[in-house]
């Protein structure tokens, strides 16, 4: 008899501080030997001039979320997390939103009824807290986290998100009680409200229009402003979505101020600029790149690539808020609603199944950042900073036997037509990239091969996570 469950052979193995030849045995979906060779499998992954990376760790994802316009989702748990396997990814962190005048303990248990049975790798909830009532500060939220959802975001904009001054400085203390993990939504409400108005009333209403709404100078006071009120409660906090140097150096000077200030960006800021939001000539097809906060400039995609390669930031994450360009009876971005003015589009783009590959082609294969770098950025990190490692995010004896195995010669086109999401479009479209994933294990099954789907939908689960380790 085998002694082995499932045995990797040939690859070269990566992690965020080392890479090295070895086979991968597995038990138990548990990795149990890394060594020369390993024991006889029951089943067996030829890896030979491949890498095998630990599995993709998503660590900000919003699937089946609720909208205040009726707008919906273009992806659900299935579709979600099949496209997220797709990419090489085998852990997704998204939201559980809670509606104002709801239960926060009632929207997490209903976020498990649409996730139960439909998901094809494993997910973990953060909470989003929009409605911050003495119940749920009291009560709700501190049991919460003691029942293992560590980690909540909280927004300083959008009308039906965002809490005042007051209300974040009195979930940030439940934060420091509770010792949980607050993610900011760092955009100034008031200064977009303000600018929105002023593009309106002169007619300049185009999609285009949301980019100077939303300005660099709004994420900028927002962020250090999330940074003030974190220093006055005493807790370390996740600046989400970071889009260009303004942003950044308010978080590199809260660290130089001895701060616990984590920082977030994604695959827009570093593939797209403001000027993909012109569309086809100052079009409605700027809506397809429509997300908060907007990709900026040259310039500012080269600061952000200056904190990635200098550890300004943490985590590598997608951000991934699908919503389909067309939709059926005016749910999609394209919507008569919407093309009044920018503030209707939907807000939020696809990229759970591409962040990975963007982050190699443009980092890795272009020689801007080391594997172990991107290892770190896109797997290791964020389970150490959400509470999930060792379980998550390296391959180490005891570890979960979660992988990507990746081709870094593999040259991919980017199309709508090749990927598994449920938005109809991608915004990378066309893009060239140099390296992609050939398979995902999770737990010792594999889930994907060469691009097709072999898991099955049920084998994903919940996981309880601890706090953070970072």
């Amino acid at each position: 008899m085998p002694e082995l469950d499932f045995a990797i052979r040939g690859g070269t193995v990566v992690n965020a501080s080392d890479r090295f030849r070895a086979d991968i045995g597995v038990k138990d979906g548990r990795i149990v030997q890394i060594a020369e060779t390993v024991a006889d499998a029951r089943e067996e992954f030829d890896a030979s001039g491949r890498l095998v990376l630990p599995g993709g760790v998503d660590g900000h994802v919003h699937l089946a979320q609720p909208t205040s316009d009726g707008t919906v989702m273009a992806d659900d748990f299935e579709t979600g997390t099949r496209a997220a396997t797709a990419g090489g990814n085998t852990t997704i962190l998204p939201f559980a939103l809670q509606e104002k005048g709801k239960s926060l303990r009632q929207c997490v248990s209903d976020y498990h009824e649409k996730a139960n049975g439909n998901c094809y790798i494993d997910v973990s909830f953060h909470l989003i807290v929009s409605d911050p009532t003495p119940q749920v500060l009291g009560q709700e939220l501190p049991a919460l986290v003691r029942d293992g959802y560590t980690s909540f975001k909280v927004f300083m904009t959008y009308d039906d998100l965002m809490l005042t001054d007051s209300q974040l400085l009195e979930v940030f203390e439940v934060a420091r009680r509770e010792r949980a993990l607050v993610m900011v939504h760092a955009e100034g409400h008031d200064a977009i409200k303000h600018m929105t108005r002023k593009l309106e009333e002169s007619g300049r209403t185009a999609p285009y229009y949301h980019g100077i709404a939303h300005s660099s100078i709004a994420e900028r006071e927002a962020t250090h402003r999330a940074i003030s009120h974190a220093e006055l409660t005493d807790i370390p906090i996740v600046i989400v979505h970071v889009s260009g140097r303004d942003p950044m150096e308010q978080i590199q000077w809260a660290r130089r101020r001895g701060l616990k200030v984590f920082a977030e960006t994604c695959p827009q800021y570093i593939a797209l600029t403001m000027e993909d939001l012109k569309g086809l000539n100052m079009d409605f097809e700027g809506a397809k790149y429509v997300c908060s906060p907007p990709p900026r400039d040259r310039e500012n995609q080269e600061a952000i690539w200056e904190g990635i390669r200098d550890g300004t930031f943490d985590i590598f994450s997608s951000d991934h808020a699908p919503f389909k360009y067309e939709g059926e009876n005016g749910t999609g971005k394209d919507n008569p609603n919407a093309r009044t003015s920018f503030k209707l589009v939907p807000n939020g783009i696809p990229g759970i199944e591409t962040r990975l590959p963007i982050l190699f082609s443009e980092g890795v294969s272009r020689g801007r950042i080391s594997l172990e770098r991107f290892v770190a950025l896109t797997s290791t990190n964020p389970a150490k900073l959400f509470g999930l490692y060792p379980k998550k995010g390296s391959i180490m004896i005891g570890a979960d036997a979660d992988f990507a195995i990746w081709d870094p010669d593999r040259e991919v086109t980017i199309t709508q037509s090749a990927l598994h999401h449920g938005s109809d479009y991608t915004p990378y479209e066309g893009m060239e990239v140099k390296g992609w994933p050939v398979a995902t294990i999770l737990r010792g099954r594999t889930v994907m091969r060469d691009g097709d789907i072999v898991g099955e939908k049920t084998f994903g689960s919940h996981l309880s996570r601890t706090t953070s380790d970072m």
